[in-house]
């Protein structure tokens, strides 16, 4: 935050606010693992380089994006060659559906996608078929209560004719529930459909996804910074519309900025390292949140009991607003994150809610984060589990519905 006043603050940083201990249970979106904090501000001096320069400071930064392309390639199990950085995992996804669409654009133009993908397929998928004045051009397959696609509808999307590519999270970020890949991806390829999996919100939380074709994460998810990650598997047709060969295996037209990508790396080797211990931590603790959720009058825990994610919940309550609720736990010291996308502006559910036919008001969603950003978070779960009932009476005692 910067100052305007035309005082002596103009352009001086402004301090947050002090506050009382503060628990972070939204961390959908960072903080960096702080090894990788450590090394990417030690980047900003070896790796500022433009790596594409002969100069010697060009090719440090070249060999220094190579072995952060070597460190990622590795984790995931694939050639470097096959992976490309973006500037962003919803970017990363955009063009990965942009580039089979384009290489298959002789065949058909039409995508199958579940009804709980990200906005970054849903939303130009919807613009496209509009555009072409044909609803057809996108197969927006349904899901059941938990989040999880139905597979005798996928396989009759997938199979219609004109169906190029088909598009399917790993796991939904918002509820948790893990999808059926092998099972998806098995109908896909048999009608000549690559398949594509959005493992952003899964990626470096859970293990790595053996069933797709593109591939799709985004760094944040592992403690790493904003960069996404498009893997293309060596034999797939993708080709990007404005490819440019000299970027990114003309995947994008930005190159990599090498201090995000050696913190990206390190994240990855950090957390690598402690994945499976962090998940049981995780898991056992998310166990706790939707146990001391369910007990709370007219509140229903969403996504799948057991196929989930191990550090994502959900929980959505009656009679309340999903934006009261995150304000009153905020004012307590806990950072959450609503289920719900309702503003007063769009007045816009979360489109996923929605497609699962659950509540789609007064939702609040943890993400749970790493153990190393957050030492505490043992006693940060047990201090909200105990709060989640007298927040929700609270709330609902404002709104004047509390006897309801």
């Amino acid at each position: 935050m910067v100052s305007h006043d035309p005082g002596t603050n103009v352009g001086r940083p402004v301090p947050a606010p002090a506050q009382a201990s503060r628990r972070l249970l939204d961390a959908s979106a960072g903080p960096l693992h702080p090894v990788a904090r450590d090394t990417l501000l030690a980047a900003l001096e070896v790796g500022w380089a433009d790596p594409a320069r002969l100069h010697a400071e060009g090719r440090r930064a070249r060999a220094l994006l190579d072995r952060s392309r070597e460190v990622l390639a590795a984790g995931l199990g694939v050639r470097p060659s096959e992976v490309s950085l973006l500037p962003s995992g919803p970017t990363a996804l955009a063009r990965a559906v942009d580039g089979v669409l384009y290489a298959a654009r002789r065949r058909g133009a039409r995508t199958v996608a579940s009804a709980v993908e990200h906005s970054a397929v849903l939303v130009p998928g919807r613009a496209r078929a509009a555009g072409a004045d044909d609803a057809d051009l996108l197969d927006e397959v349904a899901v059941d209560a938990t989040g999880r696609v139905d597979l005798d509808a996928w396989r009759e999307a997938v199979g219609h004719p004109g169906t190029v590519v088909a598009v399917l999270q790993s796991a939904n970020g918002e509820v948790g529930t893990r999808q059926p890949l092998a099972a998806a991806r098995a109908a896909a390829v048999s009608h000549g459909a690559p398949l594509v999996v959005d493992a952003m919100a899964s990626l470096g939380r859970d293990d790595v996804p053996a069933d797709w074709d593109v591939l799709v994460g985004d760094a944040r998810s592992w403690g790493g910074p904003p960069l996404g990650i498009l893997v293309v598997r060596e034999g797939v047709r993708w080709h990007w519309s404005e490819s440019r060969a000299d970027v990114e295996e003309g995947r994008t037209d930005v190159t990599p900025w090498v201090p995000l990508a050696l913190a990206a790396a390190e994240a990855w080797q950090q957390t690598a390292a402690t994945r499976a211990a962090d998940a049981a931590l995780a898991h056992s603790l998310v166990d706790d949140i939707r146990a001391a959720a369910a007990v709370v009058p007219d509140t229903e825990v969403v996504g799948h009991t057991v196929d989930r994610l191990p550090h994502v919940v959900t929980f959505s309550s009656l009679y309340v607003d999903g934006e009261a609720v995150v304000g009153a736990f905020d004012e307590a010291g806990f950072a959450v994150a609503s289920g719900s996308a309702c503003t007063s502006s769009t007045l816009e559910p979360s489109h996923v809610l929605a497609a699962m036919g659950v509540l789609t008001h007064g939702n609040v969603r943890l993400t749970l984060p790493l153990p190393a950003v957050s030492p505490g978070i043992s006693d940060d779960v047990a201090a909200f589990t105990a709060a989640i009932a007298p927040t929700i009476r609270a709330v609902r005692d404002q709104l004047g519905v509390g006897d309801l």
